[in-house]
């Protein structure tokens, strides 16, 4: 048993910042994305905008338009947590929450899942209309993308 300022502490000790749950991270870095309700979509995109935020704010941007209750924004918030779309700590009483994936990876990843994912894009052909498809319209993406896939090359050779 160990006394922490003369009390005794729980194996387990939560920080006022909160708690990051490893799961959550995984699950949106490897596996697939969950399904969003309008409300939790709408409140992504706010997170996006706004780069982090509490219930009263997000409420003030999403919620008061809708005629919602703070509670409901509130309890949107949570359900995107629990699947891992968005991290939040503890500031005084009230959380605040920031997505963990940015609006264009969090896109990125939904068209890839819509597609089949990466080895139904490679293996059906649709990976290299993608490349061909970029060569006609923009030559300067067509070198970022080349300059992409050598970085991740290097990342990988490590």
């Amino acid at each position: 048993m160990v006394l922490l300022f003369g009390v005794e502490a729980s194996e387990e000790l939560r920080l006022t910042i909160g708690i990051i749950r490893r799961t959550s991270l995984v699950m949106v870095r490897r596996g697939r994305l969950p399904k969003l309700g309008e409300l939790e979509h709408a409140v992504l995109e706010h997170l996006w905008h706004s780069g982090e935020a509490d219930v009263a704010e997000t409420h003030a941007a999403v919620g008061a338009r809708r005629r919602i209750t703070m509670n409901t924004v509130g309890s949107a918030l949570e359900r995107l947590h629990r699947k891992g779309l968005v991290t939040r700590w503890k500031v005084s009483h009230a959380y605040r929450y920031k997505p963990m994936l940015d609006r264009d990876a969090h896109h990125v990843r939904r068209v890839i899942e819509a597609a089949g994912g990466m080895r139904a894009l490679a293996s059906g052909g649709l990976l290299a209309a993608f490349v061909d498809l970029v060569a006609d319209t923009n030559e300067a993406a067509l070198d970022e993308l080349e300059q992409l896939i050598a970085r991740k090359r290097a990342e990988n050779a490590l």
